[in-house]
């Protein structure tokens, strides 16, 4: 017996095909699918967005027609009337928080106006700030003119006034000569 060994082919054997080029063709198909996914999902979202205040159906109906805004308005409640308020919708008094009087040389008094709404107080915007302008009579050197403003309907913000009087008797008054509203 020989020891041969049978002669080499004439050509390499071949390999089973690549499946290389398959795969990544499945990746890259799988791939556009999602992304063509996600866009149709994009554009139906937008498209229900718009649609929402069109009618879903296009039923005939004998019924008189009314649109969207119509049904809208009928479905919300009215907008809530408010008072313009005025200087007559306030009374005015003067309290003295402090008086200090130096014989016939007149009196200092620290005053703060004490307002009271002459109107409703649910008729008042309580998303409206009020100014109101007032004027104080009887310091010595003249009228002084003050603002108070009311927010939120009962928050009243004030600087309390320091006034001199020419004598003890002086009588001290308060009027209010504006209201303007802010907001």
């Amino acid at each position: 017996m020989s020891n041969t060994t049978p002669p080499p082919p004439a050509f390499p054997p071949q390999s089973p095909p690549a499946k290389k080029n398959r795969t990544n063709a499945i990746i890259i198909g799988s791939a556009a699918a999602v992304l063509a996914a996600v866009v149709a999902t994009g554009i139906v979202v937008v498209q229900s967005r718009d649609d929402d205040s069109k009618p879903a159906t296009t039923a005939k109906s004998s019924a008189p027609h009314k649109d969207a805004a119509t049904d809208a308005a009928e479905k919300t409640d009215p907008e809530p009337t408010y008072t313009d308020l005025d200087a007559d919708s306030f009374s005015i008094d003067l309290k003295t928080k402090s008086r200090q009087c130096f014989g016939s040389a007149g009196c200092n008094l620290t005053v703060e106006p004490d307002l009271t709404l002459a109107v409703d107080s649910d008729s008042v915007d309580p998303d409206a700030v009020y100014e109101i302008t007032y004027e104080i009579h009887g310091d010595e050197s003249g009228p002084i003119i003050e603002t108070a403003e009311l927010s939120d309907r009962t928050s009243l913000n004030f600087t309390p006034s320091v006034i001199s009087t020419t004598s003890s008797s002086t009588k001290v008054s308060v009027e209010i000569t504006d209201v303007s509203t802010q907001g």
